[in-house]
């Protein structure tokens, strides 16, 4: 089995074309993506008692340009998971992350920002080197100890107020990281990702 992103992945991304892209990413990436689907769906549903399920990205829709990014995200749905606050898995060209969050097609996303910004306390326990993405189609994520608490609140009242609103927060690697030196590694520290961000899942 393989886990760990390497730079064929990530260079996977550079590929010009819909079609190259799409085989490459299928041949290279995507069977990491299912491992990793596997693994972490049993140490989710362990986790917070609830049975989860992976949902790799297929990319099916797409019939001229090429993704800029693939995952594995997690639910409690079966059937989906854009629709509840999910762990994700993925990478772009320039880092890998793995982030829990709420996207804009969340029905309950006003309750859930509410729920955040009455426990704002929590971001505190997290390493502050963990990264906050307003906007889950872009690369762009901010890192906490470069936000103040003003902007996170902003952040997560865009969430609430807004219907494009999203927010996730986690970590994100970046090629050649010792995170990514090997399976183990990197298992155990996505592991490690997941225990520092279920406090907002039972918070949920």
């Amino acid at each position: 089995m393989k886990y760990t992103f390497t730079q064929t992945d990530f260079d996977v991304f550079n590929i010009d074309g819909l079609e190259n892209r799409m085989a490459a990413l299928i041949e290279n990436t995507r069977p990491k993506l299912e491992q990793l689907g596997e693994h972490f769906s049993s140490y989710i549903t362990e986790m917070t008692g609830d049975e989860t399920y992976a949902h790799v990205a297929k990319h099916a829709r797409r019939t001229t340009n090429p993704p800029d990014d693939t995952w594995v995200a997690f639910s409690t749905n079966p059937r989906g998971y854009k629709m509840m606050p999910h762990f994700q898995i993925g990478l772009y060209n320039s880092h890998a992350f793995c982030m829990y969050g709420i996207i804009y097609e969340s029905k309950d996303k006003q309750r859930l920002a509410e729920n955040w910004l009455s426990n704002m306390d929590k971001f505190d326990n997290l390493p502050q080197d963990y990264q906050i993405s307003l906007d889950h189609m872009k690369p762009a994520k901010t890192a906490l100890n470069e936000m103040t608490d003003e902007e996170l609140e902003k952040g997560l009242i865009r969430l609430r107020d807004v219907k494009k609103g999203e927010f996730l927060v986690g970590k994100v690697y970046k090629p050649g990281d010792k995170e990514l030196s090997s399976d183990d590694v990197f298992i155990n520290d996505l592991e490690q990702v997941m225990e520092n961000l279920v406090q907002f899942y039972h918070q949920d």
